[in-house]
């Protein structure tokens, strides 16, 4: 689906992403970890095409990233960002109508089909009674979740979130994931989300990349990746590893 080939990127003479490849297969969930400054936030946006790349390339479906225009994109590359504050005194329903635009509806336009579609995507986020209130007027969590709801309104088949969790309290971090789990698994989205949660990316990703200093250090599945040696070297802590005794996935615990 999407193909990430030697890609460099950089600010000034600084090189923050260095000869990074990797692939996004259909219904596949791929958790990028590492320290901050890793280069993750320059990746996603490189990904969804609003950062040029110095070097290498990217193909979407086949075809470089390049030859899509921004709605072409937009129909097919969904983002959950870190700041997402509004000012703007639109109701949480305009708001996740808004990702319906780039299909050419909604703002005004909308038809029934596309109400029913966020509707849809409020009630999956466990917004259904937030419609009419303001988007200025709830807190950052609930900020955050409608925001995932106008990524799933886009019908977009690649989402990429960055730090998706943030503000969320311990019920609503789970159920993000799990409803990004559900969406690729059901729908065959694809999702690539930044977290510094270790044990949700363990529990819900098929693969993680774990960047260092602007550069893959290591890729594969979370039980491959998440070990002492490899934590310690990105993010200079100690750990002590062990399995979920429900999930039977890596339990990853830092040692003070």
């Amino acid at each position: 689906m999407l193909k990430v080939r030697n890609i460099t990127i950089s600010y000034a003479e600084n090189e923050v992403l260095r000869d990074v490849s990797f692939d996004l297969k259909n219904g596949e969930i791929v958790a990028v970890l590492g320290a901050n400054g890793a280069g993750k936030t320059t990746l996603i946006r490189a990904l969804n095409g609003t950062l040029p790349v110095s070097k290498g390339g990217m193909s979407l479906e086949g075809k470089p990233l390049e030859s899509f225009s921004r709605r072409q994109i937009a129909q097919r590359i969904a983002v959950v960002a870190q700041e997402n504050e509004t000012k703007f005194p639109v109701t949480v329903l305009e708001f996740v109508l808004s990702g319906r635009f780039a299909r050419g509806k909604a703002f005004g336009w909308e038809t029934d089909d596309d109400i029913q579609i966020a509707e849809n995507a409020l009630q999956n986020c466990d917004l259904s009674d937030y419609g009419g209130r303001l988007m200025n007027e709830i807190s950052g969590g609930e900020r955050q979740r409608v925001v995932l709801a106008r990524a799933l309104a886009t019908e977009a088949r690649i989402l990429l979130l960055d730090e998706p969790t943030a503000n969320l309290d311990m019920a609503h971090q789970a159920s993000m994931f799990r409803l990004v789990r559900e969406q690729c698994k059901n729908d065959g989205c694809s999702a690539i989300i930044i977290t510094h949660d270790l044990n949700l990316a363990s529990e819900f990703a098929d693969r993680i990349v774990l960047l260092k200093g602007g550069r893959i250090y290591a890729e594969g599945t979370p039980k491959k990746i998440l070990n002492a040696e490899n934590l310690n070297e990105v993010f200079n802590v100690k750990i002590l590893l062990d399995e979920n005794p429900v999930s039977k996935k890596a339990r990853v615990t830092t040692l003070y």
